[in-house]
């Protein structure tokens, strides 16, 4: 079975403009997200596989190393309950 991942249904992705920051809003729980964690997490809507999301974030960011760590970055996220 393919994953396409989504945050879980009690977790909200948001941008803290002021601060220039993506957060993390958790049942009593706000996560800081570093570096492009949030860009990463706005491509996991539930209709696009992993793969697609590794595919679209090498293509805006040539040279990355994200083959590697995407996938690692949303199964721990997985792990957490924070996707589904």
């Amino acid at each position: 079975m393919t994953w396409r991942p989504e945050l879980s249904r009690a977790v909200m992705l948001r941008h803290v403009r002021v601060r220039d920051v993506d957060l993390l809003l958790l049942p009593e729980r706000v996560v800081v997200l570093r570096g492009g964690a949030g860009s990463v997490l706005r491509l996991c809507d539930g209709r696009r596989e992993v793969r697609e999301i590794v595919a679209e974030l090498g293509e805006r960011i040539p040279g990355a190393p994200v083959a590697d760590e995407v996938p690692e970055f949303l199964t721990a996220l997985r792990k957490e309950g924070w996707l589904r």
